[in-house]
């Protein structure tokens, strides 16, 4: 049989190809032991400082929504505030896999995936393809509401846009005044109200969103 020059240049640039362009399989990247992963949280405490284990652990409605969340009795009040604003401003929750709460599973992606050990923490896993600004600033201003109590895990190492986290201690002053407010009704005028849309763009909002921003994100 006689093979054509035409038929010898096809068959070379195939075989050319398929060595420039390996199969998924052999192209697939390798974790190398020094790339970053899963680890193993032992301490007694969530990073934030809360204890760690199920005790007194709690399962609640997002007011408004068919979703439910498990948590600590005092990170409640405020994390549930966050869930709710982001459920009726966000994005919809439309079950419970749409916000996880306290785990058992001691196994982290980075030190703040602790804080769910302890029940003081929610991953709301929609925000996970990013969020148009006007959802940011909505984010930014339910931040504010919050005042510096909860940190967003956008502003951590590595960025966790659906993460959200009590930011203090157990016991904080600032944590049991913004607790009562929301469960009990605000002290102030300008405090935040259970249920009660506000309008982010509002300039002395936007003020103090900025100005808490500012704060929380790391230093570059």
């Amino acid at each position: 049989m006689t093979i054509d020059r035409r038929t010898l240049l096809v068959a070379a640039g195939t075989t050319a190809a398929l060595t420039a362009f390996p199969s998924p399989a052999t192209a697939a990247p390798r974790r190398t032991p020094d790339a970053p992963g899963p680890r193993r949280w032992d301490a007694d405490r969530s990073d934030n400082g809360w204890p760690i284990g199920p005790e007194g652990i709690t399962e609640y409605t997002v007011e408004g929504s068919p979703a439910t969340v498990r948590l600590h009795p005092e990170a409640s009040a405020v994390l549930l505030h966050v869930a709710r604003r982001w459920h009726y401003e966000v994005l919809p929750l439309r079950g419970t896999a749409d916000i996880l709460g306290y785990t058992a599973e001691r196994a982290v992606p980075a030190a703040y995936g602790s804080n769910r050990l302890s029940g003081t923490a929610i991953v709301l896993p929609g925000a996970g393809d990013g969020l148009w600004p006007r959802q940011t600033a909505v984010v930014r201003d339910i931040l504010a509401d919050c005042e510096g109590v909860v940190r967003w895990g956008a502003d951590l190492a590595p960025a966790a846009p659906g993460h959200f986290q009590i930011d203090v201690k157990p016991g904080t002053r600032t944590l049991a005044r913004l607790t009562t407010a929301l469960r009990e009704g605000p002290a102030r005028a300008d405090a935040p109200r259970t249920g009660a849309p506000e309008d982010p763009a509002a300039p002395e909002r936007r003020k103090q969103a900025g100005q808490l921003a500012r704060a929380q994100r790391p230093a570059r």
